[in-house]
């Protein structure tokens, strides 16, 4: 089995964003630990993060997903954004240890004509600036779709900024399918031999969360448009194939799908009765 879950606002507290996602009958969920375009954030009040632990642990929810801003660069020329991104990436994983045992999900950022290799780089040196080993929360390097200067766009670039970081027991991968397809990677028609690639490259072991969405484009478009389930080029068979494919189970899928409360709700009761019938 999976677990499902969409993104969820923080606006009302912790606890609140587990109660929303019981009602819409799903076991985990993301959140954007600040605002994910302006980089502001909410002081965090410790009995509402016990109460989420508390209701987490009565559902049976499996690991969460807290997103970082979109606005957070380690690797861009320019030396402010780079600062103002540390500065961000230090208070997100303070915050994290609060909830212990969960993932932050970012992605490596853009190297705004740096070039690859100087980004890597300045990613895996911020992360090393932060990560300790006796740290609770598990980093994970976004797949990402390869538009303009993006670090991510291919799983050797990933591969490189993990064997660059000190803390590699607290990190891993997050497998976005839309941005993996519009990266270039056919997940549709041989999504075992991207799957096996992958774990050359990578390692399965460090796929630790799924962002579950179809996308607005061909295979190899490198532009990073979402779409809801089965109304993009990825379709509903294929979606459901990944769902269910072996090498996945047991991991948190988060709907990031261009959808209202509803329509999350509905596509997570689809998810379910593939698992449902897949088991029965």
């Amino acid at each position: 089995m999976i677990y499902i879950g969409c993104h969820l606002s923080i606006t009302d507290g912790y606890l609140a964003m587990g109660k929303t996602m019981s009602r819409f009958g799903g076991n985990t969920f993301a959140w954007f630990t600040r605002n994910p375009r302006g980089g502001r954030t909410k002081p965090v009040i410790p009995e509402d993060v016990a109460g989420l632990l508390g209701h987490l642990s009565k559902e049976g929810f499996g690991p969460l997903v807290a997103h970082g801003s979109y606005t957070m660069n380690l690797c861009s020329a320019k030396e402010e954004t780079r600062a103002n991104g540390l500065d961000m990436l230090t208070q997100d994983l303070a915050r994290m240890e609060l909830l212990p045992g969960n993932f932050y999900n970012f992605h490596p950022g853009a190297h705004t004509g740096q070039g690859e290799e100087t980004g890597i780089r300045q990613i895996a040196d911020a992360l090393n600036r932060v990560m300790r080993p006796d740290m609770k929360t598990t980093v994970l390097l976004e797949t990402m779709a390869g538009k303009g200067s993006e670090i991510g766009g291919t799983f050797e670039q990933l591969r490189e900024i993990i064997d660059r970081v000190e803390c590699r027991e607290h990190i891993g991968v997050c497998f976005d399918t839309c941005h993996v397809w519009d990266g270039g990677y056919d997940i549709v028609h041989d999504p075992d031999g991207v799957l096996q690639h992958f774990d050359d490259v990578i390692g399965l072991e460090r796929l630790k969360a799924v962002h579950f969405n179809d996308s607005k484009n061909v295979c190899g478009s490198h532009k990073d448009r979402h779409e809801k389930l089965g109304q993009g080029f990825l379709g509903m068979e294929a979606m459901k194939r990944i769902a269910l494919h072996p090498a996945l189970q047991g991991r948190p899928f988060i709907l990031e799908t261009p959808n209202d409360d509803e329509g999350y709700i509905a596509e997570i009761h689809t998810v379910l009765e593939w698992m449902e019938a897949d088991q029965g």
